[in-house]
Formats: structure tokens, sequence, C-alpha cells
């Protein structure tokens, strides 16, 4: 019994050596039990898309990159067509200031006015100087003394006349005063035909719009050298390809930017220009200030036709590597899902969807763009 004691506490420390040996080693799991030499994978929850084409985008990115929804509703919208139009001046608040002479262009009372400065009507712009060959100008450097040698007789036989005025004849002197009248006026003319210039004055109050004016510049006759625009009164004409479309408008608008500028159609003309017919639209005159004179426009013309579908604004039409048009539909709360949709233009910040998606669903309206590059 005795032995029996002394022999358990050997036992127990060998038992403990050997664990402690084999809790240096490395543990290996069983046969189909180990996960091999890869190590172990990551879970990402970044912005993905996913094989069938929809997006996972989480909230903290969809805040971040400032995504908006809107739920769209079914609706009845005008049928719009565009036309090309072109920003124009009103004929009644601008002008032109063309050379009525040819000559040297000098430098107005308060210099040759720059773009975009504010000029009032019958502000004096700029001088043309006349210029003439040495042959012509030399004839009347000789006309011109032959006229100052004449009409120093004629002043001193209008002096003797008046001296004998008891003897001579009443109407012999008025001949003379008449003669001498004559040739003054005479000399004026050729003395202004060779020191006169011809001011160029502002036709109307506005803004220069274009000025093509240096001082010395030799300018011909009718050439244009300055516009004047008055910016609160300008027009946008556009071009109907299609007489029946251009009977047809009820109403129209014109997009500058984000904002929608409602306009008001002034006439149509009744000849053709390059197969078209040209039409005049007025707007507010705030709105329209912002453009310039001869700037490209898209006007988009309603007709009294009316249309069913769903309005969303433009940029929420993007286009999928196909060149296919696709809105991107919320289809859960961080899922979001491609399109393809048929539309028609409404207004030049909005478009009417005709087919893809269905009233209550909510499309992406700001940020779009950042949905459609995620990969």
């Amino acid at each position: 019994m005795n032995a029996y004691r002394n022999l358990k506490p050997a036992v127990s420390l060998s038992l403990v050596a050997m664990l402690l040996a084999l809790s240096g080693n490395a543990a290996y799991a069983g046969d189909g039990h180990d996960h091999g030499d890869a190590p172990a994978a990551v879970t990402s929850n970044g912005p993905k898309r996913q094989p069938d084409g929809r997006v996972f985008l989480p909230k903290p990115a969809q805040h971040q990159l400032a995504i908006r929804t809107l739920t769209v509703t079914e609706s009845e919208q005008p049928k719009v067509f565009e036309l090309a139009g072109k920003v124009m001046m009103d004929p009644n608040a601008g002008g032109k200031v063309q050379a009525a002479l040819a000559g040297r262009l000098a430098a107005g009372p308060q210099g040759l006015p720059v773009l975009g400065q504010r000029v009032r009507k019958g502000d004096v712009l700029a001088y043309v100087v006349p210029t003439s060959g040495a042959i012509e100008r030399s004839n009347q450097v000789a006309q011109q003394a032959e006229l100052q040698a004449a009409r120093s007789l004629a002043e001193k036989r209008l002096a003797r006349l008046k001296e004998l005025s008891d003897t001579v004849p009443r109407k012999d002197i008025e001949a003379a005063e008449s003669e001498l009248a004559s040739l003054t006026g005479r000399l004026q003319a050729v003395g202004a035909g060779l020191s006169n210039r011809d001011a160029l004055v502002a036709p109307v109050s506005g803004v220069i719009a274009s000025a093509n004016a240096v001082a010395g510049q030799v300018l011909e006759a009718r050439e244009l050298v300055f516009e004047v625009v008055d910016p609160s009164r300008l027009q946008i004409e556009a071009l109907a390809y299609d007489a029946v479309q251009a009977q047809s408008i009820a109403n129209a608008a014109v997009a500058i930017g984000s904002e929608r500028i409602d306009l008001k159609l002034l006439g149509v003309a009744k000849s053709l220009r390059d197969q078209a017919l040209p039409m005049t639209f007025a707007g507010q005159s705030d709105a329209l200030a912002k453009l310039a004179v001869g700037q490209p426009v898209k006007v988009f013309a309603q007709t009294a036709q009316r249309i069913k579908g769903l309005q969303v604004p433009l940029g929420s039409v993007l286009k999928n590597p196909a060149n296919q048009a696709i809105v991107w539909v919320k289809e859960a709360p961080e899922v979001f899902e491609p399109r393809l949709v048929t539309y028609d233009p409404l207004d030049g910040t909005s478009v009417t969807i005709t087919s893809g998606i269905k009233a209550g669903e909510r499309v992406a309206t700001q940020g779009a763009s950042f949905i459609n590059q995620v990969r």
C-alpha cells in the first residue's frame, strides 16, 4: 500500500511533463477539417456591382455621394419636340454701328469702348476720318484754292457796289451777295471733305456686344465696327422643319443649366429659310439676360397632344455600356437596379418616361451618375 502511494506522484509528474512537451508543438486539425494554407476571407461592405447588374451601395456611401431618390407617379404630359435655336437681339433694342464711308478709325471723346461697356443712345463711340488718293486730294486742294480766290473777288466786287448803292441798281447788289454766299458754301463743302470726320454713334442704349475697333484701323464703307445690345430684351429664334409642327405649338421652354424658362411665341415666318420656318420667341428678361447673342440653345415646343408617363429629372436618365437609356431604381435600402427605359423630352430639365418603370417605384434623381460608375 505504501509502495502504491509512493508511485502515484511519480506517474503524475510524468504525465504533466508529457503534456508540457506536446503543448510546445503546433496543434493540427484532423483530416478534412483543415483550411489549407489560404488566409481567411475578409468580408467587404463597400459599394460593388453584383453579377446580375444590380449595385450594392451601403447607407454611409449613399450619404457621402448625396444619393437622392424620388417616388414617381403617372400623369399626363404634353407631347414635346425639340427645335434648334439661337439667341437673337431684339431689333427694337439692339443695333449695328457701321462705317458709312471709307476712312481711318479714330477714338471718340471717351476713347474706344470695350466689350461689355454700357452706352447710351447718341453717344459718340468713334470717328472715321475719310481717306482719299493723292490725285483726288490734290484736285480738292486746287479746287479749294480756286474757290478762295473767287470768293475774295466776290467780296471786293460787293464792297464796290455797296459804295455806289445810290447809282447801282439794287438787283446788282443782291446778285453779288448771292454769288458770295454760293462761293462761301462751296468752299465750306470742299473744306469739310478734306478735314471732316464721320461720327459713329450708338443707335440704342445698351452694352457693347462686339467690337472690331483699333485706333488707326482702315475701314471700308459698310464695315461693321460695333454691336450694341440691350441684354434685358433678348429673343430666341428657332427653326422648324415641319410646317404642321410649327402651327401646333401651344407653349415652349428653354433650359439654362437646371433652370427652366418659359417662352412666348411671337410669330412664325411665312417664308422658308434653308428649308425651315423661322419662329421667334420671347421670355423672361432677367433669365435671358444670362445668354449671349448667337448662343445656340434647344427650344422644347409643347403641343396640345397629351401622353401618359412618369416625369423624372433629366439627370436620372443615363447610358449603359450598350448605349441604352437606363434609370436606377431603388429596390432595397442598399440595392439599386438598372432599368431600360424609353422617354420623351419635356422641358429641358425633365423627361417623360413612357416605359421601363412603374408608378410608385423610387428612382435615383441625384447622384445617379455615381451609381452608374460602381464596378
